[in-house]
């Protein structure tokens, strides 16, 4: 209470001390229109004045016009030898009518040093203010005392905790978390075969597969503590910080021990060090640095497990990855129809399913889908119901939600021209149309021309079976698809839009792999020309070179320049052979807007009934 008041009091003092100063200068700003003594000359030689007071060291004049000037003299013996005759001289002429000078014209002491008085009062007040800040304000201090702690996120209660059986699509991953759990558990067991417990295990996948999901898993199953982090709250402007909470984070470890680290997003911290274009020692160095040292380092952490989780393993310093650190990599990727139907079920709990749905036969329908992208699909479904005021989820809200999930929302509202829809239209049938005839080709699952997201119509095709490996035959008739649409316009309208621009890139950018990463070029033979991913450094990107000649650059553009060409000739002949069926669709699509499978089958088996269905 005592040093509340002090505290108090202190305020007060400044509070007082702050009034006073604003008082003066608000005094010292009521002197309006003030001028300087040269001015005050120069309007004395023009007649201008016509009255004025001298009182102390300050002169108040009237001028003609009617404004009032105020100049400071600091010096009137000064002013009195300067402009008395000629005061005396305008006064007989009677351009002055009215002065006075006060007797006191002596130097106004307190006035001048009122300000440095103040000045200095507040400066040791404010000292003193400081000092009684800095000797009882426990609660700063303590905050700054905990800037280099780790930031550390509890685990939830036994009630809300994840356990393996909450993950599904995952055995063999949950297979290598299993054995972790169960030597932290009962390590005797394996230290008596002399085996060792690994010191990290790396989480490795695309993103949404469910990494972070398989650590809280093994938070749930371990009876251990267990310590999670992001690897962005390592990183901070000042440097030092992320090193300090390196530090503190493995010493709350080893008190726990044994104990489970997790850093989630690790490639925030653990990039390749000397990457940029700068090269240098920055905070994040210095924070891998340390994570390094923690990990493997002169150190023991006995019992101390560190789980880490990231999509991009590619840019990680070499250093992080080697046995020792993080002994075990575990791929998590995308989950096979099996996995993805396993999942629907865990999502699919809560949710009223009406008879009709089949999850085995969504998750034939969502091949490449996430453990994430399910889930959304499965909350999108229970949306739409909600919406339409259905009590349940059917296999046509599921339906739509699959396709919400790929393309995004529809846009019924925009309003389109009839030129663009059937532009849209024949573009999107010429898809289609290549689509089917192709041999390898996955069939098509819906055609529609309503607007989603950015596209204008687009035509989706989902494969029977998943695939681990691409033929290159595969890979041909995939071009040969995406350039379906332009050839449509082409041949039925007889011009070209911007609306294949996507296709004409994501079709070069396929045939640049197929010659520069996958060696299936005829003419450059087996060879690897690119690293077969983006360079992420524009630093390193920029020092290196590229692996090959002009030469073989030229030749690299006139293999791709051929697929295209060759794949656009291919689509021209399809769609010279399948005409009637080419315009069948078109037709149907601005009659309808969407089309379906089986609606698609019918017109192309029978597509001169297409116009009466």
């Amino acid at each position: 209470m005592t040093e509340k008041r002090r505290l108090g009091g202190g305020w007060i003092w400044l509070a007082l001390l702050a009034a006073v100063m604003a008082l003066y200068l608000i005094s010292g700003l009521q002197k309006k229109n003030s001028i300087p003594y040269s001015e005050l000359k120069d309007l004395f030689a023009q007649e201008q004045v016509t009255e004025f007071t001298v009182k102390d060291t300050r002169l108040d004049a009237k001028l003609r016009d009617g404004t009032t000037v105020t100049c400071d003299l600091y010096d009137f013996a000064v002013f009195y030898q300067d402009l008395n005759d000629v005061v005396v001289q305008q006064a007989s002429d009677g351009i002055i009518t009215r002065y006075d000078y006060h007797a006191d014209h002596s130097t106004n002491w307190l006035q001048l040093l009122l300000p440095y008085v103040l000045a200095g009062l507040g400066f040791i007040l404010l000292l003193s203010f400081i000092r009684s800040i800095g000797m009882n304000g426990a609660a700063g201090n303590d905050k700054m005392s905990h800037f280099g702690e780790a930031r550390i996120q509890d685990i939830p209660g036994d009630k809300n905790r994840v356990r393996f059986k909450d993950v599904a699509g995952a055995d063999e991953e949950k297979e290598e978390l299993e054995e972790i759990v169960s030597f932290l558990r009962d390590p005797e067991r394996f230290l008596a075969l002399g085996a060792r417990i690994p010191k990290g295990i790396l989480l490795v996948g695309p993103p949404g597969t469910g990494k972070t999901l398989l650590a809280k898993a093994v938070a749930g199953e371990a009876d251990v503590s267990f310590l999670s982090i992001s690897g962005s709250d390592f990183v901070e402007m000042y440097v030092g910080v992320g090193a300090s909470r390196v530090r503190d984070l493995f010493e709350q470890a080893k008190k726990q021990s044994p104990a489970i680290v997790f850093i989630d997003e690790i490639d925030a911290v653990g990039r390749q060090r000397g990457s940029g274009l700068g090269g240098g020692h920055d905070e994040r160095e210095q924070t891998l640095n340390q994570l390094l040292v923690e990990m493997d380092g002169f150190g023991t952490n006995e019992g101390v497990v560190v789980l880490a989780a990231t999509n991009r393993v590619d840019i990680l310093d070499p250093a992080l990855l080697r046995p020792g650190r993080f002994d075990r990599q575990v791929y998590v990727g995308l989950p096979d129809i099996r996995g993805r139907e396993e999942i629907l079920k865990i999502h699919a709990k809560g949710k009223p399913l009406a008879e009709d749905v089949d999850l085995g036969q969504v998750a034939r329908s969502t091949p490449g889908f996430t453990g994430a992208d399910l889930e959304n699909v499965m909350n999108e479904a229970a949306l739409l119901a909600a919406k339409r005021g259905v009590p349940v989820v059917n296999d046509k809200i599921i339906g739509e939600a699959v396709i919400k999930v790929i393309a995004g929302p529809e846009k019924h509202s925009r309003v389109i021209p009839e030129r663009e829809r059937q532009l849209t239209a024949y573009h999107e049938a010429g898809h289609a149309i290549v689509m089917r005839a192709l041999p390898d080709h996955d069939p098509v699952h819906q055609i529609t021309i309503v607007p989603r997201g950015q596209a204008g119509g687009m035509t989706i095709s989902l494969p029977e079976e998943d695939r681990s490996y691409l033929s290159r035959e595969y890979m041909l008739q995939q071009i040969a698809s995406l350039l379906g649409g332009r050839a449509a316009e082409q041949m039925i309208l007889g011009d070209i839009s911007t609306g294949a621009s996507n296709d004409i890139q994501r079709a070069t950018a396929l045939a640049r792999k197929m010659v520069g990463t996958y060696g299936m070029s005829e003419k450059l033979g087996t060879v690897a020309f690119d690293a077969g991913h983006d360079e992420v450094f524009i630093g390193k990107s920029m020092a290196q070179t590229r692996p090959y000649s002009e030469k073989t650059a030229a030749e690299i553009d006139g293999e791709i320049r051929r697929m295209i060409d060759e794949a656009y000739e291919r689509c021209r002949g399809i769609l010279e052979e399948y005409r009637p069926q080419l315009i069948a669709v078109a037709e149907y699509l601005l009659q309808h807007e969407t089309m379906t499978a089986e609606a698609f089958e019918a017109v192309f088996q029978k597509p001169e009934g297409a116009g009466e269905s």
